[in-house]
């Protein structure tokens, strides 16, 4: 069975839907991956996320992974899957991005990066050949090239630098990727990941190089970094210009409701971000109706349901009232509940979004939605 289908494309924009096929499931396109730092997305267990979030996929982060719980104890289990019991296909990113937001605690060179933890200060060292042997021991079903992702704003020079580096780790990495084999039974697919990032040059240079890797797809990084919309956006239309279009495309930590949609009208698949977690422990919770900030005392005496137009019965049976008071005493279940409900938004936004593509709907569909759910309430 092919890795990548596309079932439906829109007429009037480039939005598509898909499957992508696993070992370990089927994959619906346009989708979102909630992001598992550390071998859990925060507060969620994950039977909540399979059956009533209803995610496909999520995501692992190979800096945390390796230096908690360590790839010992992940191959011991017999990989992340079985380790914490999710039992559906796993993206692991490579690090890229943690070495990036380390910038006062790491050294890079053409051979790897060298860094010191977060946790206690300790010295190691990330090079492409080390990064593939740590996903192949993750054992996740996409796995990602390892690439420096620039700051913005970055120097036109820095990024070309940074760009040709970037682009010999990926020769690396594909050589050592090569040379391994999947260690837990199924098979793994490497995905490169474009950058350049606000310069259009740049950007057509590194989508051409990714492109000839003939990957079974390819990742879109360095955005949603501090860059205004419309340059991420102008640089998704750029790379997606070049990227094959029967490849799956994976824009990386992206981002709002607006900034996802906005992508898959350009012709992106995948994504992920930290956000609707993150903010969600903050209190801030994005709904069918609008964003609220549960926080706000106008919510005190606000019996009606967090989202009555959630697919998810928790969140269409829980108060905006008694949410309100679970976070502002920093309850736990107030911040797993504002969690679920986020996630549970991601997802069902996405499952529409995939409805109305194939519905041949989506451009109208998307207007009118953005300007609902991104109204402050």
């Amino acid at each position: 069975m092919p890795f990548f289908e596309i079932e439906n494309s829109c007429k009037d924009t480039h939005a598509r839907a898909g499957t992508i096929t696993t070992e370990n499931g089927v994959i619906h396109t346009p989708i979102f991956m909630p992001v598992g730092t550390a071998a859990t997305v925060k507060g969620v267990h994950f039977e909540e996320l399979r059956e009533d979030i209803g995610a496909e996929i999520i995501l692992g982060n190979t800096y945390h992974l390796y230096l908690r719980p360590g790839t010992d104890v992940i191959e011991k289990a017999g990989g992340l899957l079985k380790f914490g019991g999710w039992n559906k296909p796993m993206l692991t990113d490579s690090g890229g991005f943690q070495v990036y937001s380390l910038a006062h605690r790491r050294k890079i060179t053409e051979e790897g990066v060298r860094f010191q933890s977060h946790i206690d200060g300790s010295y190691h060292f990330f090079s492409p050949e080390n990064i593939m042997d740590i996903q192949r021991s993750i054992g996740a079903d996409i796995i990602m090239a390892f690439d420096e992702c620039t700051p913005y704003p970055c120097d036109y020079d820095y990024a070309k630098k940074s760009l040709a580096m970037t682009h010999r780790w990926l020769d690396r990495c594909f050589t050592q990727f090569k040379a391994t084999t999947p260690k837990y039974g199924y098979p793994q697919f490497l995905f490169p990941i474009v950058q350049g990032s606000v310069y259009k040059d740049l950007r057509i240079e590194s989508a051409k190089y990714i492109a000839s890797k003939e990957a079974f797809g390819n990742a879109i990084g360095g955005l949603a970094v501090g860059e205004p919309n419309e340059e991420m956006y102008d640089m998704i239309e750029v790379v997606n210009e070049i990227l094959p279009k029967e490849k799956p495309r994976y824009l990386m930590g992206v981002g709002t409701p607006a900034n996802i949609l906005e992508a898959i009208e350009r012709g992106v698949d995948m994504f992920d971000c930290v956000m609707p977690t993150r903010n969600a422990r903050h209190g801030l919770l994005f709904t069918n109706e609008g964003i609220i900030n549960i926080k706000n005392k106008k919510w005190e005496y606000d019996f009606s349901p967090i989202d009555p137009l959630s697919t998810n019965p928790l969140i269409r049976n829980t108060t905006k009232a008694y949410l309100r008071h679970l976070i502002r005493c920093n309850e736990l279940l107030g911040m797993q509940i504002a969690s679920i409900n986020n996630l549970s938004f991601y997802l069902q936004m996405v499952k529409e979004a995939r409805k109305n593509i194939v519905e041949d709907k989506f451009k109208n569909w998307k207007e009118s939605y953005i300007k609902r759910v991104m109204q402050r309430l």
